[in-house]
Formats: structure tokens, C-alpha cells, sequence
């Protein structure tokens, strides 16, 4: 996501949080770790916030020009624009025009607009802290490195290759996120009994390949699957250079069928028991849809996200990044909701890789699951904030909010800051009871170390495996 992207979400941005009004001069922008300087004269006007434009352009680093003859205001950048009329109610973005609550207005030689619109689906990574007044927004090209093919693990390949951002196996499914779709090629193969995965014309982005060991052409990487019945390891390696191609192996402890879905950019080959007869796929016709396996004989499906990973950190404490303590947590929570025979749990990302919202959202509907959980830890400028919060965006995602957040908030101890309506990606484009909880504030040296003591996390992960289980009526 460009800064220009950016630009256009700020100043639409009330509608995604309209308590923002009601402080307006105490409010805090948050830009990817940076607070904005936003000066005194951000006002409140008829419930909308004016923000001085040039302020928030010069922070982006876009050009400015103000035609007093006919009162508009014209931002520049990346080869596109948005252009304003003081006294208007409306504004231009390239070929779009969107209606505005309050409309510019000069004050004292400031040109003041409103912030409105929405967040996520322009890539924007929001958090929205109320009692401190605090937006904390993180874009992807800030947490990437940015840039087409320089690391970001999101651009796609000069040479029009598609990239692995990320792979991962969790329980029995292995998952590869790339920048975009590919249509891969899936086999078995026997002595040693093996899943072979190749993805053609792929190679990996240079995110991932600097997070690990060497998988160039003649190198094979590895991750680690322990205490798996079925699987030993997952290998990887740049197969070919031309064409550029990656294969991923998945070694195998005894004979397993497949099952392979696509949907965009994401790819999971779901291992099933071997009933004796093959399921491989025919290359020709393209990788089947799961209809086995996850959630047989009745069982609910859960389906637990770690937030943020790999190039995301989340929020960064003292100590450590959310991106830990999430994956942590997590782990924790799969381990104690394997014990029960009546549900399949599924973890999102098992270990350090980078998801997108859309992506995380798609492995929970193509599973069918009957809850998702996201987990998180909050963060604010003030590192007095404190407490836990459970976040729903649909009513019928309440009860379980409700459910889980009365044993979450007694076993982490902190201040309850209650269970509230958020209007976050994982939880609205989801179709299943869903719901997003913060842990506690990682800016707060005191909750943050509570949050990374091993101990602490076992009782917590404990306590929301007892809401999950009580509003599934899981024994």
C-alpha cells in the first residue's frame, strides 16, 4: 500500500470510528511507530474532525495546491490526486467521488478537511484505542520494507514471477501464502512416502527468504513438525531457475491421501487418512476441494488466528512484539483444544509467517469452521493504558464475545475494559461467531511482562479454551 492510499483513508476516516470526534484535539495519530504532528487547530465540527491537510500531506510527503479562485484544494502524489472545494460537501479520488459530512472550511489561513471513509480494504492495519484517544495505523509498506520486490514479501516479481510469502503446517495442513495465485502441481510418491508440492513459475519473496535458512537452487530448507503422528518434516527449496519453480515436500510417516484447495493467493493441501484408494488430483483439471477430514463425525470446528507474523511484528513492548506473544498464546490454546475429541482445531499460521486479513478470514469459511478466534495484544501511546477487551462485529458473534470474555478478563487480571462492538477485517468478513480478543496493553511495561511468563499464558490460553467450549457446548 502506497502512502498515497494512505492519504485517502485519513481523510475518510471518521466513518470508521466515530468516537474520534468527540475529542478532537486530544486525539493521537499513530503512523507505522511515528506520531503525527498534528497541531492545536484539529477541531470538531458538527461531529466530523478537521484536520489542516497540508499538515497530514507534508507527513506523507505529497504536494499541496490551493486555488483561491475557485477554492480548491488539490493533493498530489504517485501519479494520482484528490481535489476538494472549500464549502462543498464532496471530494475527488482520481475517478471516485465520495460524499462528505462536513465540508472544507478556511480558518485563520488553515485549510481544514474531514477524515472519513473505512480502513482495512485499503490495506491499513487500524487500532482504535477510545480511552486514550489513540489511532494507531500501520501500513503494509511500512511493515514490509516497501517497494516492489525489496524485501515487502508483497510485491510481485519484476519478472512476473508469483512469491511465497510464507509456509507453514499446522495439525494436518500445510499452507502457502504467495502474492498471488498459482496453480500448483500435487503428487505421492512412495519410498520414502512423500507429498510433493510443486508451485511452477513461483520463487520466494525476499522477505522470506531472508527470514531463514538458505533455499536457493541446491539447498533445501526445513520446518520442524514435532509431535505430528503423520508427518516428519516439510522440506522446501527453489526447484528450478528456468523457469523459476518451488518445491515443497511433505515427508511422511505412514501413507496419507490429499486434498488441495486454492483461493487467490492462498494454497492448503489438507492430508487425510489413506483408505486405500488415491485422491491425487489430475493435473489437468486443477486441485480438488476439501470435503473430508476437518470437522468429521460431528466435530466443531475451531479455527484460532495469531494475529500479525513474519514482517508484521504488530506492536512493540519493551521486551518483545505482539507477533510473539499471538503466536504463543495460540499454541497453547490448539494444544488444549486437541486434548478434546469433540472438536478440530486449526491454527491460521503455526509459527513466524506473514498472512493477509482476506487470507485468514478465507481459511476459516473454506474449513466451515463454527468459531474463530483472533488473538492479540493491545498497545497506546500512554504507557499507563491497561486491561483486556473482547472485540465482536456482528451480533451473532456476541454471545461467544460475551462467552469467552468472562473467564479471559479473570485470568489475565488486568482491568476489564469490557466486551465492544470493532469493526476489524477478521471479524466482519467472517461468517461464523467471531470474535477478536486483546490480551493487554504491550506498551505497559507491567502487563507486558505478565503476558510473555510462560505460566500466565497457560492460564489464560485455559480460560479461553473455557469459553470456547462452553458456548459450543463442548464437553
Amino acid at each position: 500500500m502506497k502512502k498515497f492510499g494512505f492519504l485517502v483513508f485519513l481523510f475518510v476516516f471518521l466513518w470508521s470510528f466515530p468516537h474520534l470526534g468527540e475529542a478532537a484535539t486530544s486525539t493521537k495519530v499513530v503512523l507505522n511507530g511515528q506520531e503525527l504532528s498534528i497541531p492545536e487547530d484539529v477541531q470538531n465540527m458538527q461531529g466530523s474532525v478537521m484536520v489542516p491537510i497540508r499538515v497530514i500531506s507534508e507527513n506523507l510527503g505529497y504536494k499541496v495546491q490551493w486555488n483561491q479562485a475557485d477554492g480548491r484544494v488539490m493533493i498530489d502524489g504517485e501519479g494520482k490526486s484528490i481535489q476538494l472545494l472549500i464549502g462543498k460537501k464532496a471530494a475527488s479520488v482520481g475517478n471516485k467521488t465520495y460524499d462528505l459530512n462536513t465540508a472544507p472550511v478556511v480558518q485563520n489561513g488553515t485549510t481544514l478537511v474531514p477524515i472519513r471513509l473505512v480502513s482495512e480494504q485499503m490495506g491499513i492495519d487500524v487500532h482504535w484505542n477510545n480511552s486514550d484517544k489513540i489511532v494507531t495505523l500501520t501500513t503494509p509498506d511500512a511493515s514490509t520494507g516497501g517497494g516492489t520486490n525489496s524485501g515487502s514479501g508483497n510485491g510481485t516479481a519484476e519478472n512476473g514471477l508469483a512469491l511465497v510469502n510464507g509456509i507453514s503446517f499446522s495439525e494436518s495442513r500445510l499452507l502457502v501464502t504467495l502474492d498471488k495465485g498459482v496453480t500448483p502441481k500435487v503428487s505421492k510418491m512412495d519410498s520414502p512416502d512423500r507429498i510433493v508440492v510443486d508451485l511452477p513459475k513461483t520463487d520466494f519473496s525476499p522477505a522470506f527468504a531472508a527470514q531463514g535458512p538458505d533455499a536457493s537452487v541446491g539447498q533445501i530448507a526445513s520446518l520442524d513438525v514435532p509431535n505430528n503422528d503423520n508427518v516428519s518434516q516439510v522440506r522446501y527449496s527453489q526447484f528450478s531457475t528456468d523457469p523459476s519453480s518451488v518445491r515443497i515436500v511433505i515427508d511422511l510417516k505412514n501413507k496419507q491421501d490429499y486434498e488441495v484447495f486454492t483461493e487467490g493467493s492462498l494454497l492448503i493441501v489438507d492430508l487425510v487418512a489413506d483408505n486405500g484408494t488415491s485422491t491425487e488430483p489430475d493435473s489437468t483439471t486443477g486441485p480438488t476441494q476439501p470435503g473430508t477430514g476437518v470437522g468429521d463425525s460431528g466435530k466443531k470446528v475451531v479455527v484460532i488466528d495469531a494475529g500479525h507474523g513474519d514482517q508484521d511484528p504488530g506492536a512493540i513492548g519493551s521486551q518483545t512484539s505482539e507477533k510473539k506473544l499471538n503466536l504463543g498464546l495460540a499454541l497453547k490454546v490448539e494444544a488444549l483444544l486437541k486434548n478434546d475429541p469433540n472438536i478440530d482445531v486449526v491454527l491460521t499460521r503455526s509459527d513466524d509467517t506473514f498472512l493477509q486479513l482476506k487470507e485468514r478470514v478465507k481459511i476459516a469459511e473454506k474449513l466451515g469452521a463454527d468459531v474463530f478466534v483472533s488473538i492479540h495484544a493491545n498497545s497506546s501511546g500512554s504507557s499507563a493504558a491497561s486491561g483486556t477487551e473482547t472485540y465482536y462485529q456482528r451480533a451473532s458473534s456476541k454471545k461467544l464475545a460475551q462467552t469467552i470474555h468472562k473467564y479471559f478478563v479473570a485470568a489475565t487480571g488486568f482491568k476489564d475494559r469490557g466486551v465492544q462492538y470493532g469493526n476489524f477485517h477478521v471479524i466482519r468478513e467472517t461468517t461464523m461467531p467471531a470474535v477478536l480478543l486483546e490480551v493487554g496493553f504491550i506498551s505497559n511495561r507491567t502487563e507486558e511482562s505478565k503476558m510473555m511468563d510462560s505460566a500466565k499464558q497457560d492460564e489464560i490460553a485455559a480460560s479461553i479454551v473455557k469459553g470456547i467450549k462452553e458456548y459450543l457446548g463442548a464437553s
